[in-house]
């Protein structure tokens, strides 16, 4: 039975795996402009690179979402353990996504306040 347990266990991960290279974790921008010395274009192109940024992520975070739940629902429903590791992990994964896309939209923000402060 334990080794059967392992072989299923192995193949659980083995297609959880290949469902989160399906989802694409988009690279924040790397080229937003300087508020304190960009053009009103320069802040307006880099307004539609968040933009961008931002749908990305959250198509990131809905595909990682269904690929949970579909692993969830392929583990054993007594598998209370295994469940709960997964959903550790996947909380994690979720939220470092999350802050790293706040942190992204944050630094843009503090380039528009410059921006704005150089403006008059």
């Amino acid at each position: 039975m334990t080794k059967m347990m392992n072989v299923c266990v192995s193949v659980i991960f083995l297609l959880s795996a290949s469902l989160a290279i399906a989802c694409d974790y988009p690279s924040s921008p790397k080229n937003l402009p300087n508020g304190s010395s960009a053009s009103k274009d320069e802040m307006l192109a880099g307004v539609k690179l968040i933009a961008k940024y931002q749908e990305e992520m959250e198509a990131y975070l809905s595909c990682i979402e269904s690929d949970e739940i579909v692993a969830i629902q392929a583990l054993a429903d007594d598998d209370d353990e295994a469940k709960r590791q997964r959903k550790v992990m996947f909380d994690k994964k979720y939220n470092a996504a999350v802050d790293e896309q706040t942190r992204t939209v944050e630094r843009f923000n503090a380039e528009i306040r410059a921006y704005k402060a150089s403006a008059r």
